[in-house]
């Protein structure tokens, strides 16, 4: 699994490239944008599409090569695999093929955006892309509004615009938000100003709304920090955006519940969807 440039070409690592170059094969997202990357770097490899549209597919050939002896790298088109792209589905049958699987870490969106955004120390959220449909995105910021932990997602050019506006409403106007856009490449940009100011800014120009984002908002105050939360509505909104370990362990830090109570609920909510809010 290695991780490759989020736009600077020259944001890899030596080690990086030399797995690229002894792979026997390199499964890509866009085998033509792992060409541009192979080619800057004078690397010579044999390409595949591996996608989210045959990712099932391409695992097993990966399998299958790996069953032969060979080595795959499995790249996306920019960051590191499996984060809001392609790759945890070769990685599971992978592992469960009995076969090793191994991290080349590097470039990532997030991370990159949080290092310069000026946001205090503290824990985040990665919520990758919301929903692309207004209805179902409005619904997952709801969920997300009363979490007190800074978030951190991505948004596409054509989206930008009507996301900042949801989250505007969701979150509320006067939540301080910071948008970083172009990262690592020539026309990069961070802009910070609250929910509320963030459409008009992005209509502002034109170029504000091209290349990818990554949007950092910071998390709901605790208003009331001598209320004891509602240990079970705070478990049941975690369980929708997060896996049920994860959700126990922070509804337990956020309210100071009993973690057997907390995992037993847990696994109640898990068998049944529809009973998830309390």
């Amino acid at each position: 699994m290695v991780a490759t440039p989020i736009g600077n070409l020259d944001d890899i690592s030596s080690r990086a490239l030399d797995s690229l170059a002894r792979a026997d094969a390199i499964a890509a997202e866009d085998t033509r944008v792992t060409a541009r990357l192979l080619e800057h770097h004078r690397v010579q490899g044999k390409l595949v599409a591996v996608h989210e549209h045959n990712e099932r597919r391409a695992a097993d050939w990966i399998v299958e090569e790996l069953a032969k002896g060979r080595s795959v790298a499995l790249v996306t088109d920019a960051g590191t695999p499996a984060v809001s792209d392609p790759g945890a589905t070769v990685v599971a049958r992978a592992r469960a093929a009995g076969f090793e699987v191994v991290p080349v870490p590097g470039p990532n969106a997030a991370v990159t955006a949080l290092s310069a955004a000026g946001i205090a120390d503290g824990p985040f959220l990665f919520t990758g892309f919301l929903p692309a449909k207004a209805g179902p995105r409005r619904k997952a910021l709801e969920a997300l509004s009363r979490l007190p932990y800074t978030l951190v997602l991505y948004e596409a050019p054509h989206r930008v615009v009507e996301c900042a506006e949801d989250m505007a409403v969701a979150l509320g106007p006067e939540r301080p938000l910071v948008i970083a856009r172009e990262l690592t490449k020539l026309f990069e940009q961070f802009h910070r100003c609250s929910l509320g100011e963030a459409a008009d800014w992005l209509r502002a120009d034109a170029d504000r709304q091209r290349g990818e984002f990554v949007l950092i908002v910071e998390g709901a105050a605790v208003r009331n920090k001598s209320a004891k939360l509602d240990w079970e509505r705070v478990l049941a909104t975690l369980l929708e955006e997060l896996p049920l370990a994860r959700s126990v362990k922070l509804a337990c830090k956020l309210t100071g519940a009993k973690k057997n109570a907390v995992y037993a609920r847990a696994l109640e909510l898990a068998r049944k969807p529809d009973a998830r809010r309390p």
